[in-house]
């Protein structure tokens, strides 16, 4: 991010929400600009024990204070940061909250002017207290191939730039005169919104981006795996070219998709490369998950 650029700049925030989605957002709006507290209990975040280097990495400039908020002593060490707080993120499901007396119409009464950003399950009354994490939501709108855990943690991820975007409409709205609410980021609807390709029909097996298009795949090569994304014509003529497809080649057939899978696997992944370079096609190698290339 510019750093010159500091558009929550005298915001200050207190964060409550542990693990990624909530210190993701935190990282980023202190980056933007916002003073940002986070308070964790007494048991800590369990990022920093299985992934120390990430929460070194989004902690980064970040004030943590450890309270215990099932002690009266802490819950009113809470209530003197939230005095002065512009926004408060959450990440309890709202029953917690409840029992916390850290529920919307508590806040409201006690600190009016205190925005708040509910990181929850799904925004949907009828869920929001379902049980549930990155892997759930990702299942349930199709983003996992059966049998196998995602790569990445697309929901949470997903989510905590969904909560930017809430702090920055809580930003926005206290310059506009709007008052205080409270804003709920689904991680189950971030899920859901980042399936819309699928429902789509965009990547669905056998459509343009699930394998339909000859030019758009990922390839085995001599000694590795390489991903092609020839779409534009512009970059389906240099690979026809390369390739020895002929001038119009039939992007949907699967003869084309075969003589592409030829062409690539008759060549070592650092020779793919370079002809990408040297032919600006949109190819790269694709590497194993902790560096190093597929075998």
């Amino acid at each position: 991010m510019d750093s010159a650029f500091r558009p929550l700049a005298g915001c200050r925030i207190v964060s409550l929400a542990l693990n990624i989605p909530g210190p993701g957002a935190l990282a980023d709006c202190r980056a933007l600009g916002a003073r940002c507290h986070k308070v964790e209990p007494p048991s800590g975040d369990l990022v920093q024990r299985v992934a120390p280097a990430l929460y070194a990495a989004l902690h980064r400039g970040v004030k943590v204070r450890t309270l215990d908020l099932k002690d009266a002593a802490c819950q009113r060490a809470l209530h003197r940061s939230l005095a002065t707080a512009d926004v408060l993120i959450t990440a309890f499901r709202p029953q917690a909250l409840a029992r916390m007396g850290l529920d919307w119409a508590a806040l409201r009464k006690r600190h009016p002017q205190l925005w708040q950003v509910a990181i929850q399950g799904s925004a949907d009354p009828a869920h929001v207290d379902d049980a549930g994490h990155d892997l759930t939501y990702q299942a349930a709108h199709g983003l996992l191939t059966p049998g196998h855990l995602p790569t990445t943690l697309l929901a949470d991820m997903a989510g905590a730039q969904a909560v930017v975007l809430a702090v920055l409409q809580a930003a926005l709205g206290r310059t506009q005169g709007v008052g205080p609410r409270r804003l709920v980021v689904g991680l189950g609807d971030v899920a859901e919104r980042m399936a819309a390709p699928l429902r789509w029909g965009l990547t669905a097996p056998g459509a343009l981006l699930g394998g339909g298009h000859a030019g758009y795949q990922v390839l085995r090569a001599r000694d590795g795996w390489v991903a092609l994304a020839a779409l534009e014509p512009h970059f389906g003529a240099r690979l026809a070219a390369l390739a020895g497809l002929g001038a119009c080649p039939d992007w949907g057939h699967p003869a084309t998709r075969d003589a592409v899978a030829a062409w690539a696997a008759a060549h070592e992944v650092a020779a793919l490369a370079r002809l990408a370079q040297a032919h600006d096609l949109p190819l790269v190698v694709c590497p194993l998950v902790g560096g190093g290339r597929t075998a």
